[in-house]
């Protein structure tokens, strides 16, 4: 049989002649081998030619028929590709579920919920993502399918959908920086998914002027001690709950009224000063004669913190129409409409982060002094409101 100057589907069928046979000029190398076995018929396999790091080498492509011309010139071109990107195309192109769980442990390194985000991610991929992609390369997934997964829950679990999207995002992100893609196809989804008018339900927060009477319908409920303290404290200091449950007396200065908050305590992951209300280091005194081992200030039972639900269920049984974090809204309200403080300082009360690079770079202060007055304002208000709501009774 005479040798083409290109292979194609028919010859690569119907050679019996053993040798190797190139695909021409414009196939990147790519041959077909063909060789007699012991059982005196003959294997046809697909090699590619290349020259890494100044070396030629043979790369195998897998055999025919399992792996069609077609198949062997689509692999042979991307070998290509992945070289002008610096890339070795011996490391095999790994497959989106690969990838996704690559990128979860390289994110896992910063996550310090205990493994939650990691499981979070894991469960939101494997219901929606990887049934449809996710035994695909990383390289061959297209904004089509991405919208094929995401459009029939879009309507009724947004946010979940979201989150997903968000997700994918990121691996492909992953994907592009390691030579595997050009592109991120979740970019141009946005266009293409409906505006559905979904409203994002923020944490249910009292108004101002009901969190003194809040504070005293706790103290008088007889609840567990600690957690009626924590609650209080937390208020007053306009903390994340988390933050107030996990407080410890080594992060503590009475003398200073200071509380230094490590930057692993905080969502931020920044450390964070707070100034302590002559109410608050009341509340501290009074804590403290309850101290145990554990060094929390406010511990729950056997020497452990508080749980995550505590507060929560405190505030419920109480019949108070908010939830623990709703408290830094009624703060952060107040201190808008009742107070002439710079937003600055209203916001570093609340440890929210300056998302303005470049007022940043020149606002380094934490304007702790002036913090420090608000907060005793916001005491003072609530004391007021307080006597206020015993006098109309």
């Amino acid at each position: 049989m005479k040798r083409p100057k290109i292979l194609s589907a028919s010859f690569v069928r119907t050679i019996n002649q053993p040798g190797r046979y190139g695909d021409g000029r414009g196939g990147h190398g790519l041959s077909l081998l063909v060789k007699p076995m012991t059982n005196g018929r003959l294997s046809k396999s697909w090699s590619q030619r290349l020259l890494i790091n100044g070396k030629p080498v043979n790369i195998g492509l897998g055999a025919y028929p399992l792996v069609s011309l077609a198949d062997a010139r689509r692999t042979s071109l991307e070998n290509r590709q992945a070289l002008l990107k610096g890339r070795d195309p011996r490391v095999s192109m790994p497959l989106f579920s690969q990838a996704a769980e690559e990128v979860i442990k390289i994110h896992a390194l910063g996550w310090r919920d205990g493994g939650k985000s990691a499981n979070q991610w894991r469960a939101s991929l494997r219901d929606y993502a990887l049934p449809k992609i996710g035994h695909k390369r990383i390289n061959a997934i297209t904004t089509s399918d991405i919208l094929a997964l995401l459009l029939p829950h879009w309507h009724d679990r947004t946010e979940t959908m979201r989150r997903v999207k968000q997700r994918i995002g990121a691996i492909m992100k992953w994907a592009i920086a390691n030579g595997y893609r050009e592109d991120d196809p979740t970019l141009t989804l946005s266009a293409a998914l409906p505006k559905n008018g979904v409203v994002r339900n923020h944490h249910k927060a009292l108004p101002y002027p009901e969190v003194g009477a809040a504070i005293s319908g706790v103290r008088a409920s007889g609840a567990y001690r600690a957690t009626v303290a924590c609650f209080e404290f937390m208020t007053l200091t306009a903390v994340r709950s988390g933050e107030a449950r996990l407080a410890r007396w080594d992060d503590i200065d009475l003398d200073t009224a200071t509380w230094e908050i490590p930057g692993e305590s905080m969502k931020s992951k920044r450390p964070h000063r707070v100034p302590l209300s002559n109410r608050a280091l009341e509340i501290l005194q009074d804590a403290s004669r309850y101290a145990d081992r554990s060094g929390l200030v406010f511990p729950g039972v056997r020497c452990k913190a508080l749980s995550k639900n505590a507060l929560s269920k405190l505030l419920v049984e109480n019949a108070i129409g908010c939830v623990p974090h709703g408290m830094r809204s009624s703060f952060r309200q107040w201190a808008a409409e009742r107070t002439n403080q710079p937003r600055e300082v209203c916001e570093l009360a609340l440890a929210h982060v300056n998302s303005n690079r470049v007022e940043a770079a020149y606002q380094r202060s934490d304007l702790f002094e002036l913090r420090r007055r608000l907060m005793e304002q916001w005491v003072g208000y609530l004391a007021a409101e307080k006597a206020s709501v015993t006098a109309i009774r």
